[in-house]
């Protein structure tokens, strides 16, 4: 099990490179989709079944959205690649705490933004996500 914020950052860039070859990983953050950690931990194993775990990875080409493995921690599938153009502005609700922050971010196919809950040790990262994918620091065209 992965552990190392690097070695996790090494495996997913492996993944990355394994699927597309030409593309390079920019920043990757560890994220968990769903209502509040904090509360589906009380609920235990019923509130893990709301929870989803993935990898968000900006790259030169795309975000990319790995589903992230619970027993192994390691990437997955990608479930979403989205293109650049439809990834600025796809971030919303930016919420910091002192242990889990979260954002919202709209992707394809569904009706309403996802929460993303970010533990603080990807918060460094998290802030270059949503440094790249908000509309304010994008240049104007």
């Amino acid at each position: 099990m992965a552990v190392k914020k690097a070695t996790i950052q090494q495996q997913v860039a492996e993944a990355l490179a394994q699927a597309n070859p030409a593309d390079r990983p920019l920043v990757t953050i560890q994220a968990i989709a769903g209502p509040s950690v904090w509360l589906m931990s009380m609920l235990g194993l019923i509130g893990q079944a709301f929870l989803s775990y993935y990898f968000v990875t900006v790259t030169e080409q795309a975000v990319v959205l790995h589903r992230a493995s619970r027993m192994s921690n390691r990437p997955q599938e990608i479930v979403f690649a989205i293109p650049p153009h439809e990834a600025v502005g796809a971030i919303t609700e930016v919420k910091r705490n002192a242990l889990w922050s979260s954002f919202r971010m709209q992707l394809p196919g569904q009706a309403t933004p996802t929460r993303m809950n970010v533990h603080r040790i990807w918060r460094n990262e998290m802030d270059q996500v949503i440094g790249l994918l908000t509309v304010q620091n994008q240049p104007a065209a």
